[in-house]
Parts: C-alpha cells; structure tokens; sequence
C-alpha cells in the first residue's frame, strides 16, 4: 500500500517539478532564467521524483507503474488552471480522461 502511495506522490512531484520549470521560463533572458530560484525547485521536485520512481520499481511491477504515471497530466492540468491561470477546455478534460482509463485499462 506505501508503495501506491509513493507512486501518487512521484506523479505529484513530477507534475510541480514542471510548474517550477515553466515558471522559470518567464524570464527575458537565459541569464535571469539561470538566477531564478524556479530552475532550482523545478529540478529539485523532478530529481525527487526520479529517485522515488527507481524505489517504486524496485517493489512494483514495470507495467503498473509506467502507465500510472499518467497521473501527472491530471496533477498538471490542476496547477496549469490554479497557478497559471490557464483554460481547462472541454477537449483538455476529454483528453485527460482518455489518457488515464488507457492507464488504468494497461495497469489491470
């Protein structure tokens, strides 16, 4: 049970590790891009979620643990319409939908 907790929690981190990373490419230059302290979190989240994938697969098959990973667009989409103010259509949900019950549906 730890074990799918974790996962969520990997997806959870790899879907703030993009908002981080997005966050920092608001910046005019590469130099201030460099200096943003976005960059770093970003990298720190994602580096996070890697290292915790690798423990994951170490106690969970391959083919359950891949698909779920879908669960980051749903994280993604959730940050996308709260931290960045973007549309959440109609098509994005349809989308996202489609992508985890093809997750769910490999990962039985």
């Amino acid at each position: 049970m730890i074990n799918y907790l974790l996962l969520v929690l990997m997806t959870f981190l790899g879907a703030l590790g993009a908002l981080f990373l997005k966050k920092s490419s608001n910046h005019d230059t590469v130099m201030n891009q460099i200096k943003s302290p976005n960059l770093y979190l970003g990298g720190v989240f994602y580096g996070a979620g890697a290292v915790l994938n690798i423990h994951i697969l170490n106690f969970l098959r391959y083919t359950v643990v891949m698909p779920m990973t879908s669960l980051t667009y749903i994280w993604t989409m959730f940050f996308s319409y709260y931290f960045l103010k973007e549309k959440i259509t109609k098509r994005k949900m349809a989308g996202i939908f489609l992508i985890v019950a093809g997750a769910v549906c490999a990962a039985i």
